[in-house]
């Protein structure tokens, strides 16, 4: 199929910083908002200006008085070992741990997060937090006590962004992504009864400015069972997550604290087979 064809295929209409802003208006999100955000952005059909457009809608429709967040998550930052998306030769792995550049939030660039996500990481006034592997981003006005603490050990818990967000009543926006992606629920997943234990490695900055690799304690974050969690909390609470389109993506809206108290209880259902 040739480009024009594949553009008009996603899309009817081509997509611009005032369309996607009169979509997000259109779902909910307002002046004030505190957003946790994740985006695709080829769902959102042909945009001009790309990325850029559209952090530009996501900002101009939470205002001044309004904060977006989004993960920039790491993961490249970790241990060979694990890898498998591709693996390395084990002969590799000494030479990674001891050589793998350490986490620094102003230079660090996401993996996996999609160039929404990457882009706000880098924009003016952006704050970043400073886990090695499951840092957030925020631009606006509480950006700075949104990434202020983020605890190494056990990362996307209590001491975590994610926490902080729920206390200030945050949304959560799927813009063309779906409840696999939810950062959120993994929040959840630390207040059920004995979770799943786990240990995570990475290379950080020392005190004295050195690098160095180091392991911490942290709980399993499989996010297998979100999609069914999502499925379950849209199917017995009918509107509390709004849906509807934003250019050509499929989205959804809904409060953070809500969906992730709705996942304590769920996951406490839906023991994980084997699990502690």
């Amino acid at each position: 199929m040739s480009q024009e064809g594949q553009v008009a295929e996603r899309s009817e209409h081509a997509q611009t910083r005032a369309s996607l802003g009169a979509g997000l208006r259109a779902l909910g999100v307002g002046p004030g908002s505190t957003v946790l955000v994740h985006a695709s952005l080829s769902a959102l059909g042909w945009v001009a200006g790309g990325e850029v457009a559209v952090v530009q809608a996501l900002l101009d429709a939470v205002g001044p008085a309004g904060t977006l967040v989004v993960p920039t998550q790491t993961g490249g930052n970790s241990d060979p070992e694990s890898w498998g998306r591709p693996p390395v030769p084990q002969a590799w792995w000494p030479v990674i741990r001891a050589e793998m550049p350490a986490y620094e939030p102003a230079l660090t660039p996401s993996r996996g997060m999609g160039r929404v996500a990457e882009l706000v990481r880098t924009w003016p006034q952006a704050q970043r937090s400073t886990h090695p592997q499951n840092s957030f981003a925020a631009v606006g006005a509480q950006a700075v006590e949104i990434v202020a603490r983020h605890d190494l050990e056990y990362g996307l818990g209590e001491g975590s962004p994610l926490a902080t967000l729920e206390r200030l009543a945050a949304s959560v926006l799927f813009l063309g992504t779906d409840w696999s992606t939810c950062t959120a629920l993994h929040l959840a997943q630390y207040r059920v009864p004995a979770p799943t234990a786990d240990r995570g490695s990475c290379a950080v900055l020392a005190a004295d400015g050195s690098r160095e690799w180091i392991t911490y304690d942290d709980v399993d974050l499989d996010a297998n069972q979100f999609a069914a969690i999502g499925a379950a909390y849209e199917d017995e609470h009918p509107g509390r997550v709004v849906t509807g389109r934003v250019g050509a993506a499929p989205c959804r809206f809904f409060a953070l604290a809500e969906a992730v108290g709705y996942a304590v209880s769920w996951l406490a259902a839906h023991p994980v087979e084997g699990s502690a």
